[in-house]
């Protein structure tokens, strides 16, 4: 939950209000909803069965349909046509590009077929994809190469910091910060130079920072002052530019690592519903669309420092079967505790750690860490677990794992469900020696993908999070007139 203590400086106060109001000038017509024609050619629908990322386990592309640009002024049919086929061919263009590339990643996917064909002959050509920590690694490698030629980021430059352009860089949730930074500070290869040339548009809102000044010094919980400054955000931004109506959103993402990020759309489902909402708290049972949304790891980064690995002890000096230390978040380490909490000298179970002992070097000594989730479904855990070499035992129902479009988490990590807790010992218990090694060799191999670099490097955790987001712009036709 949000800290809802610190001290703000005052100064912030009025910029806050001076912010506010000139929002509420700008959305003076209404919101999105009302702004849009209802026409129901106009909406989004799914057609074709069969994706060209199928074998990425994805889903349908959306069939194009007529324009739904709408006119919101009284300003003359003449502007409003220039407008419209500047943003036509730009979109035009982008499609073709796009096309090109789900071409290139299902003929990757002809390729890996042929292979598994060969392998099945007895004729191994040496690429073993099968079992690998991918699910395909032929289409995401050539997906991941696509994305670098072609997917660009436009930021949108309204609203002035804190409350939009800025986020953390250090704790729990810096991933939203790091992402915001990467994008915004006119260094990255796939930030847009112009709105034309975007393949996807960001909603730079800073959800952390408006929990941080717009709530203080209230008490509150409500989730309806950080609803409308983004949904004011976004009726600005669709006022002002035709991007947002073309797409009805499906273009568009904002990303957060905060438990409050998912309650953005509740206020309004139809506005947000082909909105890309990238979340930590990707809780299939609470409204979390695989199809749509993008899981984040949860990392917690400390100050000055991003996320380093390390390769703690050789398997065979990981005596410990299985560790776990944190508190007692959430009605899933109730379990966890109640059943194990100082009960197994095989299974250590701790709520605080004693000060003698070292939270690091008992990770690095396990064979298996315990990632149970907290308040929500993700955990950092799962991240310290693959940093110090160490096979994550997930234990959390309904959560989506992130990067599970490309990677096969099965071959790296056990999951056990919550009705299974009391098991866990005798679970991993019976897992083979060998399957263990190989399990713990694929985590030294994944976790190139969830380390933090600046400026960001192919395959790192930056590069993953954008391959998540360019996989959902893929299966988005934009409608051209």
């Amino acid at each position: 939950m949000a800290d809802l203590t610190c001290t703000t400086p005052f100064v912030l106060y009025p910029l806050l209000v001076i912010i506010l109001f000139f929002y509420s000038l700008n959305h003076r017509n209404g919101f999105l909803s009302s702004l849009v024609d209802d026409d129901p050619s106009c909406h989004l629908s799914q057609s074709s069965p069969e994706s060209v990322l199928s074998t990425f386990r994805f889903f349908p592309l959306r069939s194009p349909s007529p324009p739904c640009l709408t006119t919101l002024n009284n300003s003359s049919s003449s502007e409003v046509t220039v407008v419209e086929e500047v943003v036509d061919e730009a979109a035009e263009r982008i499609e073709e590009g796009l096309a090109m590339a789900r071409a290139a990643i299902k003929k990757a996917g002809e390729v890996d077929l042929r292979h598994r064909r060969d392998r099945r002959n007895g004729s191994d050509s040496g690429f073993a994809s099968n079992g690998s920590i991918y699910l395909n690694a032929f289409t995401f490698h050539q997906s991941h190469r696509e994305m670098e030629k072609r997917f660009k980021i436009w930021s949108y430059r309204e609203g002035e910091a804190p409350l939009f352009h800025k986020g953390p860089l250090n704790d729990i949730y810096a991933i939203e910060g790091h992402f915001m930074d990467e994008i915004e500070n006119g260094k990255s290869r796939f930030a847009a130079a112009s709105p034309d040339e975007a393949t996807v548009f960001y909603i730079p809102v800073g959800i952390v920072n408006i929990i941080r000044f717009v709530y203080r010094p209230y008490i509150t919980y409500s989730r309806d002052r950080l609803q409308n400054i983004v949904k004011d955000y976004v009726s600005l931004v669709s006022y002002r530019y035709p991007y947002w109506n073309r797409s009805r959103g499906a273009d568009h993402f904002f990303l957060s690592c905060h438990d409050w990020a998912p309650d953005v759309s509740a206020v309004d489902p139809e506005l947000y519903k082909h909105f890309i909402r990238a979340l930590c708290n990707a809780n299939a049972s609470e409204g979390f669309k695989p199809i749509r949304d993008v899981s984040l790891p949860e990392i917690k980064i400390k100050y000055g420092k991003l996320g380093l690995t390390h390769n703690g002890e050789p398997p065979k000096n990981r005596k410990l079967l299985a560790f776990f230390a944190g508190g007692s978040h959430g009605e899933v380490r109730k379990v966890l505790f109640k059943h194990w909490k100082g009960k197994d000298k095989d299974v250590l179970v701790y709520e605080y750690l004693p000060k003698s002992m070292s939270y690091t070097k008992l990770m690095d000594r396990a064979k298996f860490c315990l990632c149970p989730s907290g308040w929500e479904v993700a955990s950092p855990r799962i991240v310290e677990s693959l940093y110090s070499g160490c096979v994550p035992v997930i234990i959390a129902d309904s959560y989506v794992l992130p990067f599970s479009d490309v990677l096969n988490w099965k071959t790296f990590s056990v999951h056990v469900s919550v009705a299974k807790i009391p098991e866990i010992k005798k679970i991993l218990e019976a897992i083979p020696e060998e399957e263990y090694l190989e399990m713990q060799r694929r985590v030294l191999e994944v976790r190139k993908h969830f380390v933090v670099n600046r400026p960001s490097k192919a395959y790192d955790m930056l590069h993953m999070i954008m391959h998540s987001i360019w996989l959902r712009r893929l299966n988005v036709r934009i409608p051209l007139s």
